[in-house]
C-alpha cells in the first residue's frame, strides 16, 4: 500500500509539467499612438479567418500592454481599436508549436474626420469611466491663471483635501501622485499638490496601483493603494517649460517657488525650489524631523528637490532627492474638561505652551525595473533619509476641583508658579495642581532600506517563480534637558521638582527574503504559493540622569541658569528607576497559499497565511531585570472578489482578517512614573487581538448624462481589542493609565 502511494505522489508530481505542455498559443503587444505615447483601454480582438467571428478580446493595460493567452492554432485577424483613432488589423497564422506569438509594438493613426467632428459639435466630457479607473478632463474645470495642481483637485467631482493636505477621491484616499505613470518625487502627495502647475495638465486618472509583487504575479499581498495619475499635454511632453512664483507682503511674510522640467518622450526631470514663511509646507517632512500640521503655529520652509524618470524597452528608471529646512514657532492655549466615571464631579485643566522647533531633512529614492528578457523582470528599490532637530518647550499646565471660568475671565494668566509668589491667588481654593516645564532636545535619524525583486515566468500560461528580498536600517540619537516643578495642593502630598537629562540612542534592522511560485491548474486558473521568512533586531538604550539636587552645579540656579552645561559628574547620578535597555530579537515566518480565478465577468482570489513567530526580549529597569522570550502563531485570511457588470460598472469585495500581538513590554508589571500626572503599569493578562476588515465597494457610470455613482462601505471589527484604563488621583489632580 505504502509502494502505491509513493508511486501515485510521484505520479502526479510528474504530471504537473505535462499538463502545463498544451496546444495553446499566446499573443502578446503593446499599443501606442504617434506620439509614442501608451493608448490605455485600447479594444483588442481576435477575428476568425474568413467569417470574421469574434473568438476573445481584452483591452489594454494603463501601460498599453495586452496578452491573449490560450488562443487555438488557425488563422486570425487581430483588430485593434480605440475612439478617435483608426482601426487597424493585423493578419496572424497561428501553429501548435508557435508558443508565444509577439506582435509588437502596434502604433494607431489619428483618425483626422472624427476629431473633428469632436472639436465642432461636443465639449470634452468632464469624467469618463472604464472599469475602475477614473479619468478627469483638465479643460473641463476652470481654475485661476498660474493655479497649481491643489486648486484643480479641489474642483473635481467626488474630491476632497482636508487641512493637513490628504486627498480623498470618492471616498477613496489618495496615496501617490504620479505623472505619465511614473512616481513623482516618490509618488509624494504635498510635493505634487503645491508644485505641478495646471496649465501642464491634460488629464488626471485615479485608479488602484497593485504592489510590485502583485503586478508581475499576480499574487494579492494587500498593497494595493489609489494614486493619481496625471497626463502632461502633448506640447508640453516635447521640451523645457517651468514657471516662477515670487509674493511679498505685510510683516515680511514671503513666499516663493520656481519649478524647471525637461520632458522628452518618456525621459522627465523636474528641479523645484520653494521658500516661504506663511505655513505652505511645498515639500512633506521626512528624514529625523517630525511632521508638523500646516496649520499650528507659523512654519518657514526653504527647500530644494530633483525629480527624474526614463524608460525604454527594457529598463525603467527614476528617481528623485530632497533637502529641506523647516522651522516653527507655535504658541497654544488649551482647557479640558474631563467627566470622572462614578463621579458627579469633574476634573479641569488649563495649559499654556510655546515651542521652537528647526529640522533639517534630506530625502532619496530610487526604483529600476529592468527586463532583461520577454520572461525575467528585475525591480530594485533602494531608499535613504538622514534627519537633525532641534526643539526648544515652554509649559504650564493646572489641574482645577472646579470650572476655574466661575472665577476669573482669563485662568491661562494664573498657571505660571513664579509670577503667583507674593500675589493673591483668586484660584486658590480649587487648586489641585499647577506644573511649569522646560525641556531642550537635539536628535539625528538615519534611515535606509532596500527591496531586490526578481520574477522568472516558466512558460506562457502563468507559471513562475519570484524572489524578494528587504533590507531596513535604522539609526536615531536624541538627547533631552527638561525641568519640571509640580506643585500639589494637597496636605499630605510633596511637590515634585525635576532636572533630568536623557539620552535616548536606539538602533534597528531587518532582513527578509520572500519565495512565491504560480502554478495554473485549469484555464485562468491558478494555484499560488509563497513563503517568507523575516529576522528583525531593535534596540533602545534609554539612560535618565538626575540633575534635581543643587550640589551638582557650580552654585545656586540649575541647568537653565548656566546656559545648559552638564556637570562633570552627571553620569554618576544616573536615574535607574528611570532608565531603560529594551532589546528585541524577531523571528517571523509566513507562509501563505492562495487560489486565484480570473473569468471575463469576475475574478476572485482567496488566500490563507500561517505566522509562527518567535520573540526574545532583554529588558532592564529599574529591579527588573529579565531575559524572556514569546511563540505565537497568527494567522491571516483573504478574500478578494470583483464582479464586472461592464466596463463601466463594477463590485467589489474584499475581506482580510488579522491576528496580533500585545508588545512584550506592555506584557511587563513594571510601572512608569516618570511623568508625576501621567503614570502608566504593564498588564501581564493582555491577549492576542484579532481584527477584521470588510470594504465593499461599487461604481455605474451613464457617459451620456455624466452620471456616477460611487460607493464605499467600509466595516472593522477587533476581537480582545487593547485599550487603556485611566483612573483620576484625586490627591494630585494626575492619571494612573493600565
Amino acid at each position: 500500500m505504502k509502494k502505491f502511494l509513493t508511486g501515485a505522489v510521484l505520479l502526479m508530481l510528474a504530471a504537473i509539467p505535462a499538463l502545463s505542455q498544451n496546444r495553446f498559443v499566446a499573443i502578446s503587444g503593446r499599443v501606442v499612438d504617434e506620439n509614442k505615447e501608451a493608448v490605455p483601454q485600447a479594444t483588442i480582438q481576435l477575428l476568425s479567418v474568413p467569417d470574421s467571428t469574434y473568438v476573445t478580446g481584452i483591452a489594454t493595460s494603463v501601460q498599453g500592454y495586452f496578452r491573449l493567452a490560450r488562443v487555438n492554432p488557425g488563422n486570425y485577424l487581430l483588430k485593434v481599436s480605440y475612439i478617435g483613432y483608426r482601426n487597424q488589423f493585423i493578419p496572424l497564422q497561428l501553429t501548435a508549436n508557435t508558443g508565444e506569438k509577439k506582435v509588437g509594438t502596434l502604433t494607431l493613426q489619428s483618425d483626422a474626420i472624427l476629431l473633428a467632428e469632436a472639436v465642432i459639435t461636443a465639449e470634452a466630457p468632464q469624467v469618463q469611466v472604464v472599469e475602475d479607473t477614473i479619468a478627469f478632463n483638465s479643460s473641463a474645470y476652470r481654475t485661476p491663471e498660474g493655479a497649481m495642481l491643489e486648486e484643480l483637485v479641489k474642483k473635481l467631482p467626488g474630491a476632497e483635501i482636508d487641512d493637513d493636505g490628504n486627498v480623498k477621491i470618492n471616498g477613496k484616499d489618495i496615496s501617490k501622485i504620479m505623472v505619465n505613470g511614473k512616481e513623482f518625487f516618490g509618488g509624494d502627495v504635498s510635493t505634487g499638490l503645491k508644485n505641478l502647475p495646471v496649465e501642464m495638465i491634460e488629464k488626471l486618472k485615479t485608479y488602484d496601483k497593485k504592489s510590485d509583487l502583485a503586478r508581475i504575479t499576480g499574487i494579492d499581498d494587500g498593497e494595493e493603494e489609489t494614486v493619481l495619475d496625471l497626463t502632461v499635454k502633448k506640447g508640453m511632453n516635447q521640451g523645457i517649460f517651468g514657471n516662477i512664483d515670487l509674493s511679498y507682503g505685510t510683516h515680511d511674510r514671503y513666499s516663493e517657488r520656481a519649478m524647471v522640467n525637461y520632458f522628452r518622450d518618456k525621459t522627465q526631470v523636474s528641479l523645484i525650489g520653494r521658500a516661504n514663511n506663511v505655513n505652505d509646507k511645498g515639500f512633506s517632512g521626512g528624514g529625523g524631523g517630525p511632521r508638523f500640521n500646516q496649520n499650528n503655529g507659523m512654519t518657514t520652509v526653504r527647500g530644494i528637490g530633483l525629480n527624474f524618470a526614463a524608460e525604454n524597452d527594457k529598463l525603467d528608471i527614476g528617481g528623485s532627492a530632497r533637502v529641506e529646512y523647516r522651522k516653527n514657532n507655535m504658541i497654544s492655549t488649551g482647557y479640558a474638561e474631563n467627566f470622572l466615571t462614578g463621579s458627579s464631579t469633574s476634573s479641569f485643566s488649563n495649559s499654556n505652551s510655546t515651542a521652537l522647533s528647526r529640522n533639517l531633512n534630506f530625502n532619496m529614492d530610487f526604483r529600476m525595473e529592468w527586463r532583461p528578457d520577454s520572461l525575467t523582470n528585475i525591480i530594485f528599490r533602494p531608499n535613504f533619509s538622514y534627519g537633525t532637530s532641534k526643539s526648544d518647550n515652554d509649559s504650564q499646565s493646572g489641574t482645577f476641583s472646579s470650572d476655574p471660568y466661575e472665577y476669573i475671565a482669563n485662568p491661562n494668566d494664573y498657571l505660571d508658579l513664579d509670577a503667583l509668589m507674593g500675589t493673591v491667588d483668586p484660584l486658590d481654593s480649587i487648586r489641585v495642581n499647577t506644573s511649569n516645564n522646560l525641556s531642550n532636545s537635539t536628535g539625528n535619524q538615519l534611515s535606509t532600506d532596500a527591496t531586490l525583486q526578481i520574477n522568472r515566468k516558466l512558460n506562457s500560461l502563468g507559471r513562475n517563480i519570484t524572489f524578494r528580498g528587504m533590507f531596513n536600517y535604522g539609526n536615531s540619537d536624541s538627547d533631552q534637558y527638561s525641568s519640571s516643578d509640580t506643585r500639589y495642593f494637597s496636605s499630605d502630598t510633596d511637590d515634585d521638582n525635576i532636572r533630568r537629562y536623557i539620552t535616548s540612542p536606539s538602533r534597528n534592522y531587518s532582513l527578509s527574503g520572500q519565495f512565491t511560485y504560480s502554478e495554473p491548474i485549469a484555464r485562468a486558473t491558478y494555484l499560488q504559493f509563497s513563503y517568507q521568512f523575516t529576522y528583525s533586531h531593535s534596540q533602545s538604550d534609554k539612560n535618565t540622569y538626575d540633575l534635581s539636587n543643587p550640589d551638582d552645579y557650580a552654585g545656586e540656579g540649575d541647568y537653565w541658569t548656566y546656559g545648559g552645561e552638564l556637570p562633570a559628574d552627571y553620569k554618576d547620578h544616573r536615574d535607574a528607576d528611570n532608565s531603560k535597555f529594551a532589546e528585541y530579537k524577531t523571528y517571523e515566518h509566513d507562509a501563505r497559499i492562495s487560489f486565484r480565478l480570473i473569468r471575463s465577468k469576475y475574478q476572485l482570489n482567496a488566500g490563507f497565511s500561517f505566522q509562527p513567530q518567535h520573540t526574545e526580549l532583554t529588558y532592564q529597569k529599574g529591579a527588573v531585570d529579565t531575559l524572556t522570550t514569546r511563540d505565537v502563531f497568527n494567522f491571516a485570511p483573504s478574500l478578494d472578489l470583483r464582479v464586472r457588470f461592464s466596463k463601466v460598472s463594477q463590485l467589489r469585495a474584499t475581506y482580510r482578517g488579522s491576528s496580533s500581538q500585545p508588545g512584550m513590554e506592555n506584557l511587563l508589571p513594571v510601572t512608569d512614573d516618570s511623568n508625576p500626572l501621567n503614570i502608566t503599569t504593564g498588564n501581564p493578562g493582555l491577549k492576542p487581538s484579532f481584527t477584521h476588515n470588510l470594504r465593499v465597494f461599487y461604481n455605474t457610470y451613464n457617459a451620456d448624462h455624466q452620471r456616477g455613482i460611487f460607493t464605499h462601505v467600509n466595516w472593522q471589527m477587533t476581537q480582545n481589542s487593547i485599550s487603556n484604563v485611566r483612573e483620576y488621583v484625586e490627591s494630585t489632580g494626575g492619571w494612573k493609565s493600565q
